[in-house]
């Protein structure tokens, strides 16, 4: 064998070790468990030597006692006999735990994956950063499947105001609170590859069923809370159902009604519009929005998570119909203020028609401040548009000049290269723990950009 084979060897031998020696790197709960079957082991051996050592001194010189002589290796020294024993009975052990680990598991390993580096990535996202996240609609689900993959302590607190689509005709056909904001956060958190998640997210088409415009998860969560008795408790069982990583609460529980005074051309006084769904279809500029019955209780989990945070972030979403329903829960915000965490708003890329028709950054802003009140954000994130064509259909949200004056504005490519006009899920979710991670890039700084 030449030196280059013994290298080849030498460094087989070496990643085979390390790959077993991985099982007992810190964080993967696993030593403990190896230290009581090692423990457990040696007693045995303990024990089985006793009997050995008894048949040793007092059975009679019979055919079997040199095969029993031999295979106990009486003809070597015995540090080294023990030595071979410790060995193999390791061996065995190591070979034996991870068989039966892999066997246990085989049915939840994602297809080319080892077992101990699913352990070891659970675990790591078991002990991450407590996040809330706070909005609705697509913007808040896009934010959840990219934080997903950094921590499982996710908590989304979605607004109850929808009273459009599946959603409004199950909330005035059985007295539910809407559940489409919150089916579509539940999936985002589970496995989107996995069939029950695309089941849940199923629409039904046109027929004459009744079933037409309905969604499967609606369907399933308002039978849920038939038979759980709550509707706090079937979004939960539905989590459980979805193996969703994190949790999805309703900002609150009681039946409210959004409602929206808008200043609509032509018409010299401002127009009040209720319902939700009818905010953005009034063609006119949204000049307050506000609860009905105002002041609701919030949801007392959603608070808890609040108040535990290590990151809040607003956004994106619907300015009008998904972020600020849950924002005029007064509770809410006193307890985002209150929050020792780090506070994020999130603006969106592209204007909302109907809503947010030529709103700038500054506009989303000082929306949300007309409502809520000033120094509620930390910083404020803003995406870096790219510098080419995209057709006339997407109006940007700009950052106007002299704004990163007045807030802690942070900038970063964060579109979706396939649709412009929404943000990339891992994009935001790795620029956003960047930030919870590294303070002193955005302490220091009024405006960064990577």
């Amino acid at each position: 064998m030449n030196k280059l084979e013994r290298q080849s060897s030498f460094h087989k031998i070496g990643l085979f070790f390390s790959q077993y020696l991985r099982w007992l790197s810190p964080g993967i709960g696993v030593k403990r468990w190896f230290i009581l079957t090692l423990m457990g082991t040696t007693l045995i051996g303990v024990g089985l030597g006793i009997v050995l050592l008894h048949i040793y001194r007092t059975a009679p010189d019979t055919w079997w006692l040199p095969i029993l002589s031999t295979a106990s290796l009486r003809f070597l020294s015995r540090p080294l006999r023990a030595l071979i024993f410790v060995g193999i009975g390791l061996a065995m052990i190591l070979g034996g735990i991870y068989g039966m680990n892999r066997s246990l598991m085989k049915p939840f390993i994602r297809p080319g994956r080892k077992v101990v580096d699913e352990l070891t990535q659970h675990r790591k996202l078991e002990k991450g950063p407590k996040i809330v996240a706070i909005g609705g609609g697509h913007g808040l689900s896009t934010l959840l499947r990219g934080l997903k993959e950094y921590t499982y302590n996710i908590t989304a607190i979605v607004t109850v105001a929808d009273d459009g689509g599946s959603s409004g005709k199950l909330r005035r056909g059985f007295g539910v609170l809407p559940p489409g904001d919150l089916r579509n956060c539940l999936a985002a958190l589970s496995d989107d590859e996995a069939l029950l998640s695309h089941l849940f997210q199923y629409r039904f088409p046109d027929s004459q069923t009744g079933l037409d415009g309905h969604s499967f998860g609606n369907l399933f969560i308002t039978a849920l809370r038939d038979i759980m008795g709550s509707f706090e408790e079937a979004v939960a069982e539905s989590g459980r159902v979805l193996a969703v990583k994190g949790r999805v609460l309703p900002s609150t529980i009681n039946e409210v009604n959004l409602v929206a005074d808008v200043k609509i051309p032509m018409i010299e006084t401002d127009v009040r519009i209720e319902g939700e769904s009818a905010i953005p279809k009034s063609n006119g500029r949204v000049k307050r929005v506000f609860l009905q019955p105002e002041s609701p209780p919030a949801f007392p989990e959603a608070i808890k998570a609040i108040l535990n945070a290590d990151l809040i972030v607003i956004g994106p979403g619907s300015l009008y119909t998904s972020i600020l329903p849950n924002l005029l829960v007064p509770d809410i915000t006193r307890a985002i203020r209150g929050s020792k965490a780090l506070k994020v708003y999130v603006c969106n890329i592209a204007t909302q028609k109907g809503e947010t028709d030529h709103y700038t950054c500054g506009d989303h802003i000082r929306a949300l401040e007309d409502h809520i009140g000033k120094e509620i954000f930390d910083i404020v994130v803003v995406n870096r548009h790219a510098h080419f064509a995209v057709g006339n259909k997407i109006e940007w949200v700009e950052l106007e000049h002299g704004l990163q004056r007045q807030y802690r504005i942070m900038q970063e490519r964060l579109f979706d290269e396939m649709n412009p006009s929404r943000h990339d899920s891992n994009r935001l979710a790795k620029f956003l723990m960047e930030l919870l991670n590294n303070p002193e890039k955005w302490m220091t700084n009024s405006t960064y950009r990577l």
